[in-house]
């Protein structure tokens, strides 16, 4: 399931919670990622269980905070609102981040379905008036 453009707003959803921390801290988590954990700050995105776990063993109890706000960051980026957040509380982080990335794939496909039905309404329409 490879998704640049999710894989971006999810970089951008870690950055933005991350910052809650303050930016040198956010700094020097990113450092003991790439230095400790060998996770890249492009590479969370492919390592998300990893970067799960990197940071549950950095902050410890604290890491679900951190989660927390990096999933509410994300599914406002995706337009899914974040009240989904609170209704399976069973979830990890990382099945949090997956069902996040399906929910995004398939509004992305309709979408594309959509603007693709309505190119072709209006080529016809086109055609029919001629």
């Amino acid at each position: 399931m490879d998704n640049p453009e999710f894989d971006m707003l999810l970089r951008e959803a870690v950055d933005e919670g991350l910052s809650s921390v303050g930016d040198s801290s956010k700094q020097a988590i990113y450092f003991h990622l790439e230095k400790t954990f060998r996770i890249e700050k492009e590479e969370i995105p492919l390592k998300i269980e990893d970067f799960a776990e990197a940071i549950e063993k950095i902050f410890g109890l604290g890491a679900n905070f951190l989660e927390i706000l990096i999933m509410k960051h994300l599914y406002n980026k995706i337009g899914q609102g974040s009240s989904q957040l609170e209704s399976v509380s069973d979830f990890s982080f990382g099945e949090y981040v997956t069902a996040a990335r399906r929910g995004f794939s398939t509004s992305q496909t309709l979408t594309e379905t959509g603007s693709n039905t309505h190119l072709r309404c209006n080529g016809d329409m086109g055609n029919a008036s001629e």
